[in-house]
Order: C-alpha cells, then sequence, then structure tokens
C-alpha cells in the first residue's frame, strides 16, 4: 500500500471519517493544513453501493462483536453507529435538532449529571454555520429551546400518514408538534435534488437527498487536499519517548501500517474511541492514554428509545416517507410534578418490515415468534409508531473497559457494561404513556411496547477538570496536548435530543480552535 503523506508527519491525523471526521478534515485541510483520515470502512458511491433493500444495506452499520452486560445490556443496533466514509451519517434518519441551555447545565439547574465547561451560546454559531453546510429543512418556527428559527430552508412538503396521526393526536391532546428539522433537502441544493419520500434514509440514500458527510464534507476536504484512506482499522495510537502523540498503526488488508502526524484527532465513536485509547497504554500512560483521570470509558450515555406501535382501521403504510417528519419537545424540561427530572423528544418513526418484526418480538415477556409473529406481520400496513429520545443521566459505572476476546488485529474486543438508573426508568414509563394516550387519540389501538436504545454517547467526557474529565472544552486531552477527541465521546450529558448537530457543531468549533494554534 502506498500513499501520498507514507513518509511524512501530517499535520494532522484524524481517526474516522463520520460526522465530525469530516468537518475537521474539511476545516483544517481548507485551512493548509496537511490532512490523512484513517478510515475502517469503504469509500462508497451511494449511486452505486446503496440500495433501496433493508437487509443488505446493514453493512452501512459497525457490526464487529462488542460485548455487553449489566443490569440493562442493550443491543447494539442497525444505526448506532456506521462504517465507512460518512460514518453515522450514511445510516441515520436526518434528524437535526440543537440542545437546549438546560442540557449543558443539568447540576446547577436539577442537581444531576455535570455541567458542561461551555454554554449553548458557545455552540450557537457553529449549530447556524453547519445547519447552513447541511442544508437543513425545518418548521416556520420551533416553539422550545434556544432557537427558534427560521432554518435555512423550507419543511418537507408532504407528511406521512404516521405523521400526519401522531399529529392529530397531539392536537386532541393539546400537545405542540411541528414538522421535524431534518438533514434533508426539501428544495434543489448544488447539484442534490431534493427528497423524493422514497423512507429509505437509514438505508442510504441514493438520490443524495438527505446530507451527510460522504457527500459533503469529505469530497470538500479531498479538493482542498485533503487525504482519505478507506479500509484502514486503527489499532494504536502512537506516543514518542517525551509523552506526545506521533502517529498512529494501522491495518490494511492484513497488513499493518504507520503514519505519522504532528497532531492526532480521535473522532471513532463512543465505544471505539475508549477502546483505541485504552488499548494505546504505554510504560508513560499505563492506564491508557488520555486517562490520568480513570475517566476513559467512565459515563457511557445511550438514549432510551422504547417504541410503542398501535393499530389503526385505515392503512398507515411506515414504510412511506422520510422516518421522521413530526415531532414534539413538549416534555424535554423538567417538570418537578412529574416525580423525575429532565425529559426527551417524542418522534413520529416510520419502519420498515424487518426492523419492526425485530422490535415486536422483544416487546413481551415471552417474547413474539413463529406463528404469532407472521400473524402480527400480515397487518404490517396497519400499524401506526412513535418512539421516544430519552435522556439518560451519566453514571461511571455504565462504562466500555476491554475484554479478554481479541478480533482479528489482535485487539481486544470492547466490552460496554450499562444499567438504567431509577431516574431513567421513570422518564422512559412517562414517556411511554403519553405515546400510548397520542396514539389512542389518533384512533389506534395499542399493540406493542418495544424497549430500544439509541445514539450512544459519553467515556470521554469534557471538562474543566483533569480529575474529573478526559479532554478540556476544546476536545483536547488534558494529558497529551497535541492529541484531541471529537465525537460524541466528550459529552457530559446526553439530552433529550438527537446528537448529530450538536457533534458537528463541536467539530466546527474544535476545528477553529487547532487553526488557532497553528497559526500563533
Amino acid at each position: 500500500m502506498n500513499w501520498r503523506h507514507e513518509h511524512d508527519a501530517v499535520d494532522i491525523l484524524i481517526v474516522g471519517a463520520g460526522a465530525a471526521g469530516g468537518v475537521l478534515a474539511k476545516e483544517l485541510s481548507e485551512a493548509g493544513l496537511s490532512v490523512v483520515v484513517l478510515e475502517a470502512g469503504p469509500w462508497r458511491d451511494p449511486e452505486k453501493d446503496f440500495a433501496s433493500d433493508e437487509l443488505s444495506m446493514r453493512q452501512l452499520a459497525w457490526e464487529d462483536t462488542r460485548i455487553f452486560d449489566g443490569s440493562d445490556p442493550f443491543d447494539m443496533g442497525y444505526d448506532h453507529s456506521g462504517r465507512g466514509v460518512g460514518g453515522g451519517t450514511q445510516n441515520f434518519t436526518g434528524v437535526f435538532l440543537r440542545f437546549h441551555e438546560s442540557d449543558f447545565k443539568t447540576k446547577s439547574i436539577d442537581g444531576v449529571g455535570e455541567d458542561w465547561p461551555i454554554h449553548y451560546k458557545d455552540l450557537e454559531p457553529y449549530y447556524s454555520r453547519i445547519e447552513k453546510e447541511v442544508a437543513v429543512s425545518g418548521p416556520k418556527y420551533f416553539p422550545w429551546g434556544n432557537f427558534n428559527g427560521p432554518y435555512p430552508h423550507p419543511p418537507q412538503d408532504a407528511l406521512s400518514t404516521n405523521a400526519f396521526l401522531f399529529q392529530k393526536g397531539c392536537d386532541t391532546l393539546r400537545i405542540q408538534s411541528v414538522v421535524t428539522p431534518l438533514a434533508i433537502l426539501s428544495v434543489p441544493q448544488e447539484g442534490r435534488s431534493p427528497c423524493t419520500h422514497r423512507g429509505f434514509c437509514i438505508q442510504g440514500c441514493m438520490t443524495n437527498a438527505k446530507f451527510s458527510t460522504l457527500i459533503v464534507h469529505l469530497p470538500q476536504a479531498v479538493q482542498a487536499g485533503a487525504e482519505v484512506l478507506t479500509n484502514c482499522m486503527v489499532t494504536q495510537i502512537e506516543i514518542d519517548e517525551y509523552g506526545h502523540a506521533c502517529g498512529a498503526l494501522f491495518v490494511h488488508q492484513g497488513t499493518t501500517y504507520r503514519q505519522r502526524a504532528k497532531t492526532v484527532i480521535v473522532c471513532a465513536h463512543a465505544v471505539e474511541t475508549p477502546r483505541l485509547l485504552l488499548h494505546s497504554a504505554t510504560p508513560l500512560f499505563p492506564d491508557g492514554l488520555a486517562n490520568s483521570s480513570g475517566w476513559v470509558g467512565r459515563a457511557i450515555m445511550t438514549h432510551s428509545s422504547n417504541d410503542v406501535y398501535a393499530k389503526f382501521d385505515q392503512e398507515v403504510r411506515l414504510y412511506k416517507g422520510t422516518p421522521v417528519l413530526a415531532s414534539t419537545q413538549d416534555f424535554y424540561e423538567t417538570d418537578p410534578h412529574r416525580g423525575f427530572v429532565r425529559g426527551y423528544t417524542l418522534h413520529a418513526h416510520g419502519t420498515r418490515p424487518i426492523d419492526m418484526a425485530h422490535g415486536i418480538s422483544k416487546s413481551a415477556e415471552d417474547f413474539l415468534w413463529g406463528e404469532h409473529l407472521k400473524e402480527a406481520m400480515r397487518d404490517y400496513n396497519y400499524y401506526g409508531r412513535l418512539t421516544m429520545v430519552g435522556e439518560v443521566l451519566p453514571q461511571p459505572d455504565n462504562q466500555v473497559i476491554l475484554s479478554e476476546e481479541k478480533d482479528e488485529n489482535g485487539m481486544p474486543r470492547a466490552s460496554v457494561s450499562f444499567a438504567y438508573s431509577a431516574n431513567d426508568r421513570k422518564l422512559i414509563d412517562h414517556a411511554v404513556d403519553n405515546m400510548k394516550l397520542i396514539l389512542k387519540a389518533a384512533g389506534g389501538q395499542i399493540a406493542y411496547v418495544v424497549p430500544d436504545t439509541q445514539h450512544l454517547m459519553g467515556g470521554c467526557r469534557m471538562g474543566n477538570n483533569p480529575a474529573t474529565s478526559v479532554v478540556n472544552a476544546y476536545g483536547q486531552s488534558h494529558d497529551i496536548p497535541n492529541l484531541f477527541i471529537c465525537d460524541a465521546s466528550v459529552f457530559v450529558t446526553s439530552s433529550g435530543v438527537n446528537p448529530t448537530n450538536t457533534i458537528m457543531a463541536l467539530a466546527a468549533r474544535t476545528a477553529d480552535y487547532i487553526i488557532d494554534l497553528a497559526s500563533s
């Protein structure tokens, strides 16, 4: 294998070409820095490599074995993380929402979790920048949080039946709802056509109406001089005798190679980033890189994402339209009358047959299987579905560690331990009750409640105190000044909203910080 910077120490080495890695590669290469991106998966062509096939497109997910335990071990589902250029932006729903100010200050406001070392105002200009680059479509007025619109483009012009029924139920119960802000085109943009409502968003968008860094940021990075090396699994961050990061070892087609660098940025996902840092331990850093605090791998968070299915007399056809087309955040902020703190977002969330069958099979205590499952799926077209994005509180014992089992590269597999807190469970129960009420108000008969999780965060949290955090407010390691971490692993709390917009805004902010360092 030969590549342009094989014998050079590049300015920037980025591990992972997903939501954060794509933004960083674009911004840093356009600033004149030499950039190499190492990505474990392939570079796909949406027109040739994506298919309107629910089963075959599971290849977009990171499917390497991980070990799960704890009192609430979760299923690492198809769209928990991505593999390949674009990462999880290849197979996400496109929901593109901002955190609220309260998400950054849960300790101060509600006495739980920890405060972030930044405020909403620190990310506000980056949210705006990213939403413009992504061409977000959204409602004229968004009634919750700090940002109420307008979005760069108008909302999607056609609601799915599932979204319509959700809004009907919300209206009946006097719950506010809006068309969801999406990273999906509602108007033509730079040669890309608007959404045709095919509904295969999480199978990879063949028409490029849905944003991904695969089609936006990384091609711009390459045009600016960045080099993206694909099918290259990074197994170790290298450290020199002075305790500085100096590059990485990676495996390509069974052979190990080295890329030297002046600065290393890890953007490998909330499981793979702690795994890589722990496995890169050296005599100088015997507990793993950036881990003098002991917080690498700790306080892993997911979103509670339980689904509620209801059967209707009319056809709903959950496969039609973008998966998420209507949402409410009326239950987002803490209400002292509810008996728990923090909150959640509710989405009208379409699904395809295999995903539904997999989900409802887990809904009954004795599992739904065989003839009973087949009978349920015969009525697939008559089901509506809602889902929640529930805040899960950070707990130190929810963590990623290295297992004894090793992968084909000799790297220990990740072991993830997870348990819900009592507050998390109360929040889930409240959300499920509200989803049932909304579906009933729309005329549905409740059929299945499916326990689920989505969106992994935490494990390398940011903070001002090096004794209780891994990186500073810009993702810079407290221990190794030229090692940065920039993905959802730096999240201090999980919020009650999909994380992609915040991941990318943080990446843009980190890029500006690195550019300022390079020019000083």
